[in-house]
């Protein structure tokens, strides 16, 4: 339980100039941080905490989210601005951060439903130009060299996401098996690391209240140093490579007719806009598939174990297996990648 006047009292002594009583109010949905709009007559903030009861030693560290919000603060991503980070359990619990509310429209299905069909290509434009401009950031000169490994990105996140399908699977799925055999057999160069958000996708962006534009990337949890095609092919995959009733994606629609980019359309404008001459194949789109296939294995474990809807287990079982064989589908494909 949280005392909100003692919560009020110590955000006025820190944020000078609050007016008004505060209105602490929880952000529905599912952040893995819980979150809260602490709203004064004056201002609205933001608040971020990490989860209630134990944790494991690098999870819900909202403490890195304070630190890439804070050194991307002066570059061209569009960030909130942080306000101040506590990291003491006294006041909510647990540690957590503050930061400004931006004003804008939040979607959570890739479709962008709500919004006029003639200004969603744009908005798709302008997440790649976003995308884009985050991998451009010198992570050193903001002061983020040790905010992860500086190589061997792929060959981690290999034996990352093979030890997670060890732990989580309940039965077996042969498609995830096969990706994790083709990868390392398929692994590209090296490149230099470049900082990564880890989940960029439509449902993590806040638009322009009015315009076609991005105005702040959320949901940095996952941020760390890495190779700047995991971030686009995830982006992808959030997109064209998961239908309306899977993830809310847009595979199966009519992009024409809904306004929507081509996955091509979208590489063409990051290539355009990051001008790194990294390009985009078949083993990064196959590492983002794979990723999430066991990122829904997981999350259906937890479902049969009794700590999530067993009709979202069931469903996010399914995808697991779908997801999986698109990326076989990919493999086994003539496509450029």
């Amino acid at each position: 339980m949280i005392d909100t006047q003692r919560f009020e009292a110590f955000l006025k002594s820190e944020i000078p100039g609050l007016a008004g009583a505060l209105d602490l109010q929880p952000v529905a949905g599912g952040q893995s941080n819980p979150t809260f709009f602490a709203n004064f007559d004056n201002r609205r903030l933001v608040v971020r905490k990490k989860p209630d009861g134990p944790l494991l030693p690098s999870a819900h560290a909202i403490e890195r989210e304070y630190q890439v919000l804070q050194a991307l603060g002066g570059t061209g991503v569009c960030v909130p601005r942080v306000l101040l980070l506590h990291a003491g359990s006294d006041l909510m619990g647990t540690p957590f951060y503050v930061m400004e509310r931006v004003e804008g429209r939040i979607f959570h299905d890739s479709r962008l439903g709500s919004a006029p069909q003639a200004e969603r290509a744009e908005m798709y434009r302008s997440m790649a130009r976003m995308l884009a401009e985050l991998h451009k950031v010198d992570f050193k000169a903001v002061g983020l060299s040790s905010f992860g490994q500086h190589s061997y990105f792929f060959s981690r996140q290999i034996a990352r996401w093979t030890r997670q399908w060890q732990l989580s699977k309940a039965g077996d799925i042969p498609e995830i098996d096969q990706l994790i055999e083709w990868l390392p057999l398929n692994l590209p160069p090296e490149s230099p690391a470049r900082i990564v958000h880890g989940d960029f996708r439509i449902g993590n962006l806040v638009f322009h209240p009015t315009e076609p534009r991005v105005v702040a990337v959320l949901d940095w949890e996952l941020s760390t140093l890495g190779h700047p095609m995991a971030d686009l092919a995830h982006t992808c995959v959030y997109s064209w490579f998961l239908a309306p009733d899977d993830y809310g994606g847009i595979l199966g629609l009519d992009l024409a007719e809904q306004g929507l980019p081509s996955m091509q359309d979208f590489i063409s404008c990051y290539d355009a806009a990051a001008k790194s001459g990294m390009r985009l194949n078949k083993f990064h789109m196959v590492l983002a598939l794979l990723r999430n296939a066991v990122i829904f294995q997981g999350i259906a474990s937890r479902g049969r174990t009794g700590n999530a809807a067993a009709d979202n287990a069931e469903k996010f079982g399914r995808l697991a297996s779908v997801i999986a064989r698109r990326a076989l589908d990919l493999i086994e494909s003539r496509d450029p990648f």
